[in-house]
């Protein structure tokens, strides 16, 4: 009986090991520009066949245009708050949505981090099992002492 389950336990463990984890975005209003909005994912790169959209900057040079881009930071430099930003890349590369998904303590630092990542430029589109998707990505951030960094 026990090697009964060991054996039924290594089964389990083997065919979940070898099953891919593949998470979809859920679509609640229409995004123009989605390739297709049943099928948005958010990939993680850690599993064979899954790409995440790639961005066309480094992130040491997003949150260089973060911190000289956002007058807000400039203009509270002791401010402290985080947030997190959600973009979505279509099957092109092309940023079709992008908003606060945890959003700061002010409405006009949350515009103006908005506006860094919708002017990135063209992004690689993320791949699923070698084909382009669309996806989304979450970018977490911190505001210590008016100096935002990327998690």
């Amino acid at each position: 009986m026990k090697q009964l389950f060991i054996l039924s336990l290594a089964l389990c463990i083997h065919h979940s090991a070898s099953s891919q984890f593949v998470a979809k975005m859920e679509v609640k209003e229409a995004i123009p520009g989605i390739c297709n909005s049943k099928e948005v994912y958010v990939l993680f790169t850690m599993f064979k066949g899954q790409a995440e959209a790639v961005c066309p900057v480094t992130k040491d040079s997003i949150i260089k245009r973060l911190n000289t881009e956002v007058a807000y930071l400039r203009e509270n430099p002791t401010h402290e708050d985080k947030g997190m930003v959600n973009v979505v890349i279509n099957c092109k590369g092309e940023v079709v949505k992008c908003e606060m998904d945890n959003k700061t303590k002010n409405a006009d630092l949350d515009k103006q981090i908005v506006a860094v990542f919708n002017s990135l430029g063209a992004w690689k589109a993320a791949k699923l099992n070698d084909k382009q998707v669309d996806s989304s990505r979450l970018w977490s951030f911190e505001i210590k002492n008016g100096v935002i960094s990327l998690k």
